[in-house]
């Protein structure tokens, strides 16, 4: 705990500061990223990167895509969010429809 004295427009305030620990964060972020070397075996899943709505759907299965190809487009907060292929390969399964409501890490589709 460091204790800092901070003046706002003439008025001193005394202000006490925690230092966080900064490695708890770095050592989360490697352990939420473990999943994804194991998907490939099985296929690489496309999954919501937030809650919203499917405006459209432009991916079938058996579909082939490449890096960066339009899959899905996401309606959130009144914006239209391009969710895009992360590697070339075929759409095994596509898990969702146009108008459906998905949440944050839902699985929308799987490219083999």
């Amino acid at each position: 705990m460091k204790k800092y004295k901070v003046n706002v427009n003439g008025t001193v305030y005394e202000v006490t500061v925690e230092a966080m620990d900064g490695a708890a964060p770095v050592a989360a972020a490697p352990a939420a990223a473990a999943p994804a070397p194991a998907a490939p075996a099985g296929g690489e899943k496309v999954t919501s990167p937030m809650p919203g709505t499917i405006l459209d759907v432009r991916v079938q299965n058996g579909s082939a895509v490449k890096k960066g190809d339009i899959l899905f487009i996401l309606e959130a907060m009144k914006m239209e969010n391009e969710i895009m292929a992360p590697c070339d390969g075929t759409a095994a399964s596509v898990s969702v429809t146009k108008g459906a409501t998905v949440e944050s890490g839902t699985l929308l589709c799987v490219l083999g």
